[in-house]
């Protein structure tokens, strides 16, 4: 299949992420070369993620996140009571309306080591002397940055939600389509008993369909708001429920869920959000693995979309490397690197980590980014995959019958018990590799066999179209899945 190149750059360029407020004016300047990593190199980034995460996860939106943060903290203070009403909405007015000096922020936060102090220096003295002294009032440091983390994931979830959706109903396609194309089933790389292809891709598709499950279940349990102050308790709004109600008025304001107690150094939603992107890349790398086999000379089985020049080789003019796959396959690995960073994030120590919660810092965007990437390279190869019916059926009858052995032997049992029938038909298996011959013209010459089945049943159970098992229900099945 010839897929046009414009194809590619609107799959690249689909919808942009969504805002919580009125966006902040940051100025800053845009690095165009430079990079020291493959995932936001301006050669490669297209390969390692798209524009749209890329703009969810960047310095600008965190930033914007922890504006976001200490606005809606203000406001919901003001809702409780618990500073001037009239706060909350004027701090907000404020923020949104005004620039953050970026390059005084980046210098004082090497200092400080974070930027929310810094930060909130700049903020108080743009909302004025009135509104200015509450910002920020009872929080600390890793509360705003951890709500600034979470909206960005919450953002980021959004956007994989509807690539995983895209994924799963291109491979509701594949195998509803190919449901009764037969193939070879392989185990450990030699053929095993026949499938279809349509069976294949179905397996594939009920891994993606329990990740969706996965996705919705976790919401709840992951996208919590953070607010505890100093050491997590809120002492700094009073011993009462003060803050227990600024925390409920909080979540409402950002749309998080109030989680009941302060979750400062229990980081297990946050390494479930991670090592979920893992589990998809798991099975994302498991397909292109599939593909990357299934696609080479020996087998071609299946290509990738053809664009041209799209994995050409400089030497090798008739090259066209199965380059979607092998990038997906690349990003399940990393992406199940840092599902171990983000575990060993979760060893902290005491009320406040003195350094574990640093590691999510690199973990958590680079996981969105490549995982966002490896699916729209998941899509892109199986929206336009071309497959090879006819070379598989030839893959299928290549071992000359030898794929459905298991199935003479299940045909002879009846008549002389399981291990004897897996005795003749294992003689008969190697006499057919030893001497080129078919399963067939093998079995036909044993006195042993004819003597039990007539040639015509024989011939039936030498064709592995014959063989298939429950495969096409299984795919019926599959694709009775509701979501």
């Amino acid at each position: 299949m010839v897929v046009n190149m414009s194809l590619f750059a609107q799959l690249l360029r689909r919808s942009q992420p969504v805002s919580v407020v009125p966006r902040i004016q940051i100025t800053s300047q845009t690095r165009l070369m430079g990079s020291v990593s493959a995932i936001d190199s301006s050669i490669f980034r297209t390969l390692f993620g798209t524009e749209e995460i890329r703009k969810v996860f960047d310095d600008r939106a965190y930033i914007q996140r922890c504006v976001d943060a200490e606005a809606a903290l203000a406001r919901a203070q003001s809702r409780c009571n618990v500073i001037p009403p009239d706060i909350g909405d004027m701090v907000t007015s404020k923020v949104t309306q005004s620039e953050l000096d970026l390059d005084r922020l980046r210098h004082e936060t090497e200092i400080v080591g974070y930027p929310i102090l810094p930060l909130v220096r700049q903020l108080s003295a743009i909302c004025g002397e009135e509104a200015g002294k509450y910002v920020h009032w009872g929080a600390t440091t890793q509360d705003i940055m951890d709500l600034a983390s979470v909206l960005q994931m919450k953002e980021g979830l959004v956007i994989v939600e509807r690539l995983l959706k895209d994924v799963i109903k291109t491979l509701r396609d594949l195998s509803d389509k190919y449901k009764d194309t037969p193939m070879a089933g392989r185990t450990h790389l030699q053929h095993a008993l026949p499938v279809t292809f349509g069976y294949k891709c179905a397996v594939w598709l009920s891994g993606f369909q329990r990740h969706l499950e996965r996705l919705e279940q976790l919401k709840s349990r992951t996208l919590l708001v953070q607010f505890g102050g100093a050491a997590g308790t809120l002492a700094s709004l009073g011993n009462g429920d003060d803050g227990l109600r600024v925390r409920r008025a909080l979540a409402e304001e950002l749309g998080l869920a109030d989680p009941s107690i302060t979750w400062h150094v229990a980081r297990d939603g946050v390494a479930e959000i991670v090592n979920f992107l893992a589990l998809m890349g798991g099975s994302m790398g498991k397909l292109a693995l599939d593909i990357i086999i299934m696609s080479s000379n020996e087998l071609g089985e299946v290509s990738e979309p053809f664009v041209p020049h799209r994995g050409a080789s400089s030497t090798m003019p008739q090259k066209r490397n199965p380059i979607s796959s092998e990038v997906i396959l690349a990003a399940s690995k990393i992406l199940r690197s840092n599902a171990g960073l983000v575990l060993d994030g979760m060893v902290a120590d005491f009320e406040r980590a003195s350094g574990p919660w640093h590691l999510e810092w690199v973990a958590v965007p680079e996981s969105f980014v490549i995982a966002v990437g490896a699916l729209f390279q998941t899509h892109f190869a199986l929206s336009g995959l071309s497959v090879h019916n006819k070379q598989m059926l030839d893959n299928l009858h290549s071992t000359k019958g030898l794929i459905v052995a298991e199935a003479v032997m299940m045909g002879m049992a009846p008549y002389v018990g399981r291990q004897n029938a897996h005795d003749i038909v294992y003689a008969a298996c190697k006499e057919s590799i030893e001497k080129n011959l078919t399963l067939i013209e093998c079995l036909l010459s044993k006195e042993e066999v004819t003597s039990k089945m007539e040639e015509e049943r024989l011939r039936a159970l030498c064709d592995p179209v014959n063989y298939l098992g429950a495969s096409q229900q299984m795919v019926d099945d599959v694709l009775a899945v509701k979501y």
